[in-house]
């Protein structure tokens, strides 16, 4: 302030003294008093000049540095000038924090949509694009209610109790292949929402599949059980001759036989799902196992029909396998099982192992059964999934075979493939790659 009013007494004093110095009486004192008032026009108009330049300053926002010198407006602009960067920086660090906080929902497996007071659409991850099928560019600031015209989501939104989640289908849902969302908002600010969506297509099958398995498990031992309770209390109550009672008792050794076998097949399945895959350091000899596999197929034949099939083994090399030798096991002898029960006797079951020219194998049964109809092929390896359901429980089956010949195929990197036509029996197949394939090493 000291150096504007010294200024100020300057720009009126010099011209003043100069008017003084060289004008003469009697108009000396008025010529000073012109001069120290034209000294103050021009002071006025430098430090308008400058007032001005500070002013279009402000008014552009530009950070640059505008040189005004010292004095008032100088130090006016230094101060705005520090004012300025600082918010500018503050400004640089809340958008980097915004864009950061934006990644991080961008990367969200959930969808999150940002919504107003309205309920119009202030933000969106890609997620929640896919789940709803939105587009940035052309739904930005719709209302949600106009894009997704679900019944339950609006039914949901118009009670205003968001307490829990409402369950919808997703934009990609079709009959063959539903997608479930679970939809949740969360209310913040002033009567803004969050929108959190998640795709529980999985888990929602999970739970389907779950009671399905309990209600099969259910049925399967239910049934047994039912025989076994009328042949006991048929025992407890009747007297009967030798011979009946042997017939009693034989039937209902039978039922239990049923009943563990089902319980070793679901053990085998938890124990499949359960335990580590298996390595590629231990290796298996296909040899032996098509040996185990033909003595338990000889004597399954033997003990479900009176003139066994023929059964024949073949083997283009002899080859290891890397992987567990007891999960081989069963799922070969479960596939070479299920053909001896859907073969006639008078019919073939050919069982064959062949290394492929990439140096990977195939291990193939094929059958003279009556074949399977094309729409009952995607669904063979569900659990208790059956296309004659008194035909397999005659023979023995569980239901359980198939799904656990997928679960070890998956296991060791293989593939289970199926062919079947009606009337021209099935072939069933398990292809392991090559590096789980190696040739037979004798040691002498």
């Amino acid at each position: 302030m000291f150096w504007r009013f010294f200024s100020f007494v300057l720009c009126q004093a010099l011209p003043a003294l100069v008017a003084w110095s060289f004008v003469a009486p009697p108009y000396q004192l008025l010529s000073t008093f012109m001069a120290a008032l034209l000294g103050s026009y021009v002071w006025l108009l430098l430090d308008v000049l400058r007032g001005a330049r500070l002013l279009e300053w402000l008014k552009a926002g530009d950070t640059a540095d505008t040189p005004l010198g010292g004095g008032l407006w100088g130090e006016v602009f230094d101060r705005v000038r520090k004012l300025v960067r600082t918010r500018d920086r503050a400004n640089i660090e809340s958008e980097a924090r915004l864009q950061d906080f934006l990644a991080a929902l961008q990367a969200s497996p959930n969808g999150v949509v940002l919504l107003d007071a309205g309920g119009r659409i202030e933000w969106f991850n890609q997620t929640a694009a896919t789940h709803f099928g939105f587009d940035a560019r052309r739904d930005m600031l719709q209302h949600f209610g106009n894009l997704v015209r679900d019944p339950g989501f609006a039914s949901y939104y118009a009670a205003h109790d968001f307490r829990h989640d409402v369950i919808m289908p997703g934009r990609e849902s079709t009959s063959s292949k539903p997608v479930k969302l679970s939809v949740h908002l969360h209310p913040y600010g002033e009567g803004r929402s969050l929108l959190l969506s998640r795709d529980i297509t999985a888990v929602e099958q999970a739970e389907a599949m779950r009671r399905d398995f309990v209600a099969n498990v259910s049925h399967e031992i239910r049934t047994p059980l039912t025989v076994l309770s009328g042949f006991v209390e048929t025992l407890q109550s009747l007297p009967l001759e030798v011979q009946e009672r042997q017939r009693y008792l034989d039937l209902m050794a039978q039922q239990a036989l049923r009943m563990q076998t089902l319980v070793n097949d679901l053990l085998t399945l938890s124990r499949l799902e359960g335990s580590p895959l298996p390595t590629t350091q231990d290796w298996v000899s296909v040899q032996t196992l098509m040996a185990q596999c033909e003595q338990d197929a000889r004597d399954l034949s033997g003990l479900l029909w009176t003139r066994p099939q023929a059964l024949r083994f073949e083997q283009d090399a002899d080859s290891q396998i890397a992987g567990s030798s007891t999960e081989l096991h069963s799922a070969m002898s479960n596939l070479i099982g299920n053909a001896i029960r859907y073969t006639p006797a008078d019919k073939s079951i050919d069982v064959r192992w062949q290394v492929l020219p990439d140096g990977g194998a195939v291990f193939s049964v094929k059958d003279q059964g009556p074949g399977i109809a094309p729409e009952h092929i995607p669904r063979l390896t569900e659990r208790f999934y059956r296309v004659d359901r008194s035909r397999s429980r005659e023979t023995g089956g569980t239901g359980l075979g198939l799904a656990i010949v997928k679960h070890v195929a998956q296991r060791h990197g293989a593939e289970l493939g199926i062919e079947s036509l009606p009337g021209n029996g099935s072939r069933f197949s398990i292809t392991f790659p090559a590096q789980r394939v190696r040739e037979n090493v004798v040691r002498h």
